[in-house]
């Protein structure tokens, strides 16, 4: 870890002095004062790199962000992308609380994959078809959805859209009509499956060996903010659930009733489902609360909780209402490094072993 340089606030030194300098003038062999040159000098980043041999210019936050702007914008990130995996992973985002970033964290996560060339499924199963409008894909009363699939039966395949901004990006959008989905299949058989078979029956998801080079590296899932069908339909879809919480302590009271749930789903349901990912949101580093918080769940998570957590950013919050992600609308901003990062983390750590 580099030293960290200390600067004493009350010496009349510039920061960018040297240590061996400490006045700025000197008395004449008359016994007269007189100034001399500045004991400082400006210094240029390239002066600083060359005389500092622990400084790295690629790590600075200026130099992180113009460098992920420029590669985000040519398509450079995918050259530098991470590795596929062997099988498609198939993510439930889920969190029963509202307004933790659920959605945002689903979209922007999915576009950082796509970005560092990963093929990428969103469904969105919030009625509320936000993850629709941030992936900019048309989700208005008529258009092929997941209502379709999960209610009429159609296969996921005739109802995908590509999505015109990133390459390697598909969603399923969600329309109104989701929100009378839960009601209309009580009475179907086998209801709380039909997401998972929908998913199992593309083509392009599987192995390596069964789905080919164009199968999907990932699937995410954007629940709705509540325990009902439509979350039962994802939780028994999934192989993995990703989890984000914001950094307030609302959100531990409600991970507490999230994780009963998962159990109940696992045993009877679906008893490969495993909480691979969580992820903090809406961080403030300057707060006792959010730092108290993020310790509470690392300790009980453990590698499960990702490095990686994601601060409040108007920039994030601006890019849905121009039907975009943060990675695209501003690429260079904290919310978009923040969840670049992270989706780095999620695709190197792998899926989990079962």
């Amino acid at each position: 870890m580099r030293a960290e340089r200390k600067y004493p606030q009350g010496e009349p030194v510039h920061p960018q002095a040297g240590a061996e300098v400490a006045v700025s003038r000197e008395t004449s062999e008359e016994g007269v004062s007189r100034e001399t040159t500045p004991a400082w000098q400006p210094r240029t980043a390239a002066d600083i790199a060359a005389q500092d041999h622990d400084f790295d210019d690629h790590g600075t936050p200026l130099a992180q962000a113009a460098q992920h702007s420029v590669l985000a914008r040519t398509g450079g990130l995918r050259r530098q992308g991470v590795e596929r995996p062997d099988a498609t992973r198939v993510l439930v985002v889920a969190n029963q609380k509202g307004g933790v970033g659920k959605t945002t964290s689903t979209v922007n996560v999915a576009a950082g994959l796509a970005q560092l060339g990963q093929r990428v499924l969103v469904i969105d199963l919030d009625p509320q078809g936000n993850a629709s409008t941030a992936l900019g894909v048309d989700h208005h009363r008529g258009v092929p959805s997941t209502y379709d699939m999960l209610v009429e039966g159609r296969p996921l395949i005739e109802v995908i859209s590509a999505c015109d901004d990133l390459p390697g990006l598909w969603a399923v959008p969600a329309t109104i009509d989701l929100a009378g989905a839960e009601i209309e299949l009580v009475s179907v058989v086998a209801r709380e499956q039909r997401l998972a078979r929908a998913i199992a029956a593309h083509p392009l998801v599987g192995s390596a060996a069964d789905a080919g080079e164009d199968r999907f590296d990932y699937v995410f899932v954007d629940c709705p903010p509540s325990l009902g069908l439509l979350t039962l339909n994802a939780l028994v879809a999934g192989r993995e659930m990703f989890i984000p919480i914001q950094a307030e302590y609302y959100a531990l009271e409600g991970l507490g009733m999230l994780l009963e749930t998962v159990d109940m789903v696992r045993q009877h349901l679906n008893p490969q489902l495993t909480i691979s990912t969580i992820l903090l949101t809406m961080y403030d580093a300057r707060t006792r609360l959010a730092s108290g918080v993020a310790d509470e769940v690392r300790s009980h998570f453990g590698d499960q909780v990702l490095k990686t957590a994601v601060p409040r950013s108007v920039r994030v919050s601006e890019a849905p209402s121009y039907g975009q992600t943060v990675m695209t609308y501003d690429p260079a901003s904290a919310g978009a490094l923040s969840y670049l990062e992270a989706a780095r983390e999620i695709a190197r750590k792998g899926a989990p072993h079962s």
